[in-house]
């Protein structure tokens, strides 16, 4: 029944955050009007007709009469005729008959029918949310369609001559915007040289099992080349030859495995921690915030990466100018979105990443794939946008698959690797690849190039290690013995020295920008996106009113109700029942929000944007005016409507653990996705702690009647202390008479273990909870980085 119910709302929902609200909200409804935290006789006339319909209410009858009209529980006890059994279901407001049993079993097997045919309809009927893939205002497209008529042109003929086999005469695709010399920011070219790298990894152990003996698994065997700026160099090879780990380790991106070799940047030996600042990476994966707009992207990399003496006047005319360079300004105010959901197109995102690292005003910039998954006349905006970076004069390397005849050869320069991580070219293209052309022709066996056929394909073709085996050519072997190979020696050697008055880079700090700037750019761009994320903020607070109103309903008047002890449970039943689903609620909406950013942060951290306690503070500190507000409209509706004592300070305490306990929920599921691989990972570790501390929190079994061997737990548990300020809070004081002549304030205090002098401490445990969850978040994000290169 329950993962049909699951099914049903997946399908309604059709959003992750808004199936997890409304989720929530149904299990509430169940809890609530399935006999458990209110009896059959408790429940509001209003209301009764959710017992009826609740599958919890037919389960728990089921069970129960199956259990206490069992032999074990037919005996009397004194002053009473009925058996203990049915004495017991009484008290609970239970159904005594024996039918119950089979009425449950069935109505359950109805729900699970139900269910499965309500998502059937969902998946057949309801398509999914639009994508709003953002466009180009009609006016700006007139006005781009007039300018670029011409370009466009050139594009169509070139598809279609690509379609065809055939090769272009020019490369006006790629190349037709003129080169821009010259940006308001300077930089500093740089040039890149790298000597027998060698990078190994760990043996797997399955390879161990088959009888390796070595330890590691070289991977990059001897890598040696150089890049300089200017110049377009074009990182390719088969699958499994390792041009993304070449990539990887020269620009210092590799979390695991042991690198060996040489690298220098314009002669001097690199520092990771320097080369950051003057270096991007655009990984394959285009990975932004999805709630803010292009600018702002734009805008929060330049002011974090962007030295600290360069005004915001001058920042803001570098991005406008990086915008032009990309084609982004008629993007500028759209949102980024999710890719292949919302926001920007494939080709867009792929323009977006490259000018977030462009507003960094690097020298040298590494692309991984920035042409895979694109059409033809996407990779050719994307490819043209990379020939403008290079006409700066910065330093660009781009791994690429399997690229048209026209983006191929819009590369100046190649460097090829075979399969095993090793080099078998590194030299120029030339015009229509003559240069690589002549050198693979004039290796004896290899077969000549056909004509209007990809240069590249049939580069990779040749050289693959099925001809190495037919031809016994050993490609590596033949570059090392080549003049082109000592050509590149002597390029690399004379890039490894460093030129005459020249220095070795160096900062002043570890990052651009100080502490406290990095907290206030963290803090606003996360603002940014919680405004921008209704699915999130503005369902929350929906759900915390039809959650306030339906608690308000379900239990009107019981706060002011002090004659018997089972008003007391009543009312705390509908603190217990308001703690647990709206802080379970939090926690679970929450967990895919900080998912998501924190795989942007991950690309952030790299580039050296900023250290992860700023991150880790804006992430938290943009929660807190959510929840208080989340726990004004709470409080105040429920307060109101459930009749507890209107005194201010009863009021401040109520409004004080709702506040406290919604935000230690909320942290904790940040804390959870911090400290494990993934969203569903997090999602299983949380909701095993929601158990144990529902079973702890002092209301199913209060803590006077806990074993003493689990007690410990329940001092352990935030939820129990949430509870204890709540109850002690209303009824700790409370020095009205029950029908049993005991006093509400001593009753709390022998059955529960409530009192009331003890509050200030358990409001300062309860806040404590909260700032422990955000600390850990923080740590987590420190200490843990779970993507792994």
């Amino acid at each position: 029944t329950a993962s049909g119910l699951f099914r049903f709302i997946a399908g309604l929902a059709r959003n992750q955050i808004v199936a997890n609200t409304i989720g929530s909200f149904f299990l509430l409804i169940c809890m609530l009007t399935g006999g458990f935290v209110l009896s059959r006789e408790n429940v509001k006339k209003w209301w009764i007709w959710g017992y009826w319909i609740s599958p919890l209410m037919y389960a728990q009858n089921a069970i129960s009469v199956n259990e206490f009209l069992g032999d074990s529980w037919n005996k009397t006890i004194p002053g009473f005729k009925e058996p203990l059994g049915r004495l017991v279901l009484e008290s609970r407001g239970m159904f005594t008959e024996a039918k119950w049993y089979w009425i449950g079993v069935g109505a359950l097997l109805g729900y699970v029918l139900l269910f499965n045919a309500l998502y059937t309809i969902c998946l057949t009927f309801l398509k999914p949310f639009d994508s709003n893939q953002q466009t180009i205002s009609e006016e700006t497209m007139k006005i781009k369609q007039a300018n670029l008529t011409g370009e466009i042109l050139e594009e169509t003929l070139d598809t279609a001559d690509e379609s065809n086999g055939e090769s272009t005469a020019n490369n006006t695709t790629v190349n037709s915007c003129p080169s821009k010399k010259g940006m308001i920011l300077p930089f500093t070219p740089l040039s890149l040289t790298f000597e027998d790298i060698r990078y190994s990894v760990d043996m797997p152990e399955e390879v161990k099992a088959q009888g390796v003996k070595e330890d590691r698994l070289e991977l990059l065997k001897g890598i040696s080349g150089s890049f300089r700026p200017g110049v377009l160099t074009a990182l390719m090879g088969v699958s499994g030859a390792g041009k993304t780990t070449l990539m990887d380790v020269l620009a210092g991106r590799k979390t695991s495995g042991y690198v060996e070799g040489n690298i220098t940047i314009s002669g001097y030996p690199k520092k990771q921690e320097t080369f950051a600042r003057v270096s991007g990476y655009c990984e394959q994966n285009d990975i932004h915030s999805p709630n803010v707009t292009v600018y702002e992207s734009l805008a929060f990399s330049a002011w974090l990466r962007l030295p600290a003496d360069v005004d915001s006047s001058t920042r803001k005319m570098f991005i406008d100018e990086v915008m032009e360079l990309v084609e982004l300004s008629p993007l500028k105010d759209s949102l980024v979105g999710l890719p292949g959901v919302t926001g920007l197109s494939t080709e867009q995102r792929k323009r977006l990443t490259i000018a977030v690292e462009l507003v960094a005003n690097p020298s040298i910039i590494f692309m991984d794939e920035p042409t895979s998954g694109l059409d033809a006349r996407a990779a050719a905006i994307v490819m043209r946008t990379i020939r403008n970076t290079v006409d700066t004069g910065r330093t660009v390397v781009c791994t690429i698959h399997q690229p048209s005849i026209d983006i191929f050869e819009s590369f100046d320069e190649l460097f090829l690797m075979k399969r095993g991580g090793e080099e078998i070219y590194v030299g120029p293209l030339g015009r229509h690849s003559c240069e690589l052309i002549r050198y693979f022709e004039a290796i004896e066996g290899v077969s000549k190039i056909k004509d209007s056929y990809n240069p590249s394909t049939w580069m990779l073709e040749v050289t693959s290690a099925v001809q190495e085996q037919i031809t016994g050519i050993n490609f590596s072997q033949v570059y090392k013995n080549s003049e082109l190979y000592e050509m590149n020696k002597k390029i690399i050697k004379e890039l490894s020295t460093p030129p005459k008055g020249s220095n070795d880079l160096s900062f002043p700090t570890q990052y651009s920008q100080n502490f406290l700037t990095q907290c206030f750019a963290c803090l606003w761009k996360q603002s940014q996106s919680y405004w921008r994320n209704p699915p999130y903020t503005a369902v929350k607070y929906f759900y915390t009113v039809v959650m306030a109103l339906l608690f308000g309903t379900m239990f009107w008047g019981i706060g002011s109700k002090r004659q018997s002890q089972q008003d007391l449970f009543n009312a705390m039943g509908s603190m217990y029942a308001s703690v647990l689903y709206m802080g379970v609620q939090n926690s679970a909406t929450v967990q895919p929000v900080v998912a998501i950013e924190r795989t942007v942060f991950y690309r952030e951290r790299a580039a050296h944007m900023y250290s992860p306690l700023p991150y880790a503070l804006g992430q938290v500190a943009i929660e807190l005016p959510y929840i208080f507000v989340q726990s004004l409209i709470y409080g105040v509706i429920v307060y109101a409507m459930i009749g507890f004592e209107w005194t201010a300070v009863k009021l401040f305490w109520y409004l004080f653990f709702m506040f406290f306990t919604l935000s230690y929920y909320t942290f904790y599921g940040m804390m959870t996705v911090g400290l494990t691989p993934n969203y569903n990972i997090a999602s299983v570790v949380s909701s095993a702690f929601y158990t144990m501390w529902n079973l702890f929190s002092g209301f199913i079994i209060p803590r006077t009647r806990i074993p003493i061997w689990w007690r410990w737990y329940y001092w352990l548990c935030p939820v129990s202390w949430t509870l204890y300020g709540l109850v002690a809070s209303q009824f700790g004081d409370v020095t009205e008479k029950l029908d049993n002549g005991m006093l509400v304030s001593e009753f709390v205090g022998s059955y529960f273990g409530y009192h009331h002098d003890f509050l200030w401490a358990v409001g300062l445990v309860v806040a404590s909870f909260a700032v422990l969850f955000a600390f850990l978040f923080g740590l987590s994000i420190k200490l843990f980085n779970w993507q792994k290169r």
